[in-house]
């Protein structure tokens, strides 16, 4: 997590990344980023915004000025009939989901962590999962940012349009998001299963299963033969024939104890005694069993993670998912280092979102991960090569070893990213190596 202001060492969630600021700034209003932006360049600083430290990658390290938004929060405006609420920057995705269950509102797809500032979230690409819905961008109606001089403008698709479509997948260089306006839908309930399947049945009905649920999502085990397939679909008003609310206390034993407490005693034991990580991986993945509920979106969308990881996560055209499971399955067993978390395999609809990485295709994300402690070089390197080979997209907040030469034929309007990028921050104001790797030294 971030450090506050006034501290010298910012750290990431994951212990992946650290810096020290030069500089630290606390706004408490829009004014307050304004004057710190121009403070900064009058000073040669560069300028990073921090929200909740969740992204894998040094994307919000900086030497320079570390503005924190963690006082700039909360709902501003929110309209029933339209379904438009604009939240100050800084709001996690938990706050906002909290306010906007108030107005008998919710956003209409969510991924599994609701830590993320609502724009960090937006600036690396945050997705859920739905064969009919895109990322959490696709809900933005309306940016506002500071840009490079100081200056505060808004964008959307009729006000500044190409700034908009590349600033709400934006790295956080174009300018520091202030406030964002999302296209809300009236709250709803999801009815959730989940439940082991063998794996090579969950592959073989994939498309199916994808195209017959809202909210689709599997985890498999890589030394395991069952996958954890989870559903979750919307229920219409009236019905009756959906499964309870799970009780406290199952939602207790189930997410803190097992998911977490248990979990994480396993992956401990496998950081002591790596040689036992394959037998503990098929016990977790013989122990998964099945649970229906019902509950409101964002709770199922939701789940809490205490066990600490690192990620990398790739978006692929979703045709290429079972050539890609397949080499997986066929080559994560042969590491000489072994894995102890689940991979994780998600989808998405196309999006034109300049550097989304759903941009222009359907997608299937494929995440894995590994205890933190554990080594993961080998395995995240094998999945670099695996996904080389479908024109794999990594998340902007996730591990990847990829720069701007390799980046830029993945995306058709990378270089059109790059001239607004130009054109708003002329000096680099808002930089760093990352983005330098990511989008080239003149990007």
């Amino acid at each position: 997590m971030k450090q506050p202001a006034g501290s010298g060492q910012w750290r990431n969630w994951a212990g992946t990344a650290t810096a020290t600021p030069a500089r630290w700034a606390r706004p408490r209003n829009e004014a307050e980023i304004s004057a710190a932006v121009k403070d900064a360049a009058a000073a040669g600083l560069r300028v990073r915004a921090l929200g909740s430290g969740h992204s894998f990658t040094p994307a919000a390290a900086t030497s320079g000025l570390a503005l924190d938004l963690s006082l700039w929060t909360g709902i501003t405006a929110a309209d029933t009939q339209t379904g438009l609420v604009t939240a100050r920057s800084g709001t996690t995705l938990r706050a906002l989901n909290a306010a906007a269950a108030e107005f008998g509102l919710a956003l209409a797809n969510l991924g599994d962590i609701d830590a993320q500032t609502i724009a960090g979230a937006l600036s690396t690409g945050t997705h859920g999962t739905g064969a009919r819905l895109g990322g959490l961008a696709t809900q933005v109606e309306a940016l506002d940012l500071v840009l490079a001089d100081g200056s505060l403008v808004t964008c959307s698709a009729s006000a500044r349009p190409e700034l908009f479509a590349a600033a709400r997948v934006g790295l956080g260089a174009l300018g520091v998001i202030s406030a964002v306006t999302l296209r809300c839908v009236p709250s709803f309930t999801l009815a959730a299963d989940e439940r082991p399947m063998p794996v090579e049945q969950v592959i073989e009905q994939f498309d199916s299963l994808a195209a017959a649920n809202d909210h689709f999502e599997f985890y498999w085990f890589p030394y395991g033969r069952q996958a954890l397939v989870k559903r979750n679909n919307r229920l219409m008003p009236g019905g009756s024939t959906a499964p309870r609310r799970m009780p406290g206390w199952r939602r207790v034993w189930e997410f803190e104890v097992m998911e977490n407490a248990a979990f994480g005693m396993l992956c401990r034991l496998g950081r002591a005694a790596p040689r036992l990580i394959p037998a503990l991986n098929r016990l977790s993945s013989a122990a998964l069993s099945a649970r229906s509920y019902t509950d409101a979106s964002h709770r199922v969308f939701v789940t809490p993670r205490r066990v600490h990881f690192v990620e990398s996560e790739y978006a692929v055209p979703r045709e290429s998912l079972a050539g890609v499971f397949a080499e997986l399955r066929r080559e994560v067993p042969r590491l000489a280092e072994p894995v102890m978390f689940p991979v994780e395999v998600r989808v998405a609809a196309a999006d034109d979102i300049w550097l989304s990485t759903g941009y222009g295709r359907d997608t299937a994300y494929v995440a894995i991960h590994q205890y933190t402690g554990l080594p993961y070089r080998a395995y995240f390197d094998l999945f670099e090569s695996v996904m080389a080979g479908v024109a794999g997209r990594p998340h902007w907040g996730k591990l990847h070893s990829l720069d701007a030469a390799r980046l830029g034929p993945l995306y058709p309007r990378f270089d059109d990213f790059r001239r607004v990028r130009a054109q708003v921050d002329p000096e680099d104001r808002f930089g760093n190596p990352y983005l330098s790797r990511v989008l080239g030294p003149d990007g």
